[in-house]
């Protein structure tokens, strides 16, 4: 599987055999480049703008955004698990889904905006997890040290953060990366533009792939 990361919360997924997901596409205010990219899948975890920009898939994908059990292709099984976009049971920003993904006999897993701590359910939910995406911001969703938890609740093999502050988005009110990685012990990892990653390499992979967009 090759993981190509386009900033913010957007990721596209490549399987060997052409299958093709996007997580979260993004609209234009957000400020990193906007393309478009055939796709047999689409992840939304919740109907905000710069999460929820479908017209940049092209094809027809299959287009996730309730909860549920879904299988877009032969292989390919994704659990869209409740969750919430605050602290507050999403009375102020409302709902979120945490996508579990399971195609090429590996099973990643997409926290979306995340903005409360991952309750036993969801844990129990996702179960075994090989790559995990989790925000690291804060603000809008859970910060550095909530990130942190949900690792180390879950325990995937790989972390990708996510959702952090670059150049592009330098007046919002979230926070870069920096802490997450002293938190995971990983300061001064060298940032990836993709990650290739299988099964059987699965060992040899990082525990925390810093992926950085082109801006």
């Amino acid at each position: 599987m090759l993981i190509t990361y386009h900033g913010h919360s957007e990721f596209y997924l490549e399987c060997a055999n052409g299958f093709s997901l996007l997580t979260d596409p993004y609209d234009g205010h957000v400020g990193y480049p906007m393309g478009a990219y055939r796709c047999d899948a689409v992840t939304v975890t919740h109907g905000h703008g710069d999460h929820s920009y479908v017209q940049k898939a092209l094809g027809n994908p299959a287009i996730i955004d309730s909860a549920g059990e879904w299988h877009p292709a032969p292989g390919v099984k994704i659990t869209a698990i409740p969750s919430v976009h605050d602290g507050e049971g999403g009375a102020k920003r409302g709902k979120n889904l945490i996508m579990k993904i399971e195609m090429e006999d590996l099973t990643l897993a997409h926290l979306g905006d995340q903005g409360a701590p991952l309750t036993q359910d969801q844990v129990r939910a996702l179960g075994r997890v090989d790559v995990m995406m989790v925000p690291v911001g804060g603000f809008f969703t859970i910060d550095a040290a909530g990130a942190y938890a949900a690792v180390q609740a879950v325990r995937p093999r790989v972390v990708i953060p996510m959702h952090y502050k670059t150049k592009v988005n330098e007046d919002w009110p979230i926070s870069d990366e920096s802490e997450f990685l002293r938190l995971m012990r990983a300061e001064g990892v060298p940032p990836m533009p993709l990650l290739r990653i299988t099964k059987g390499d699965l060992s040899e992979q990082p525990a925390l792939a810093f992926m950085q967009a082109k801006a």
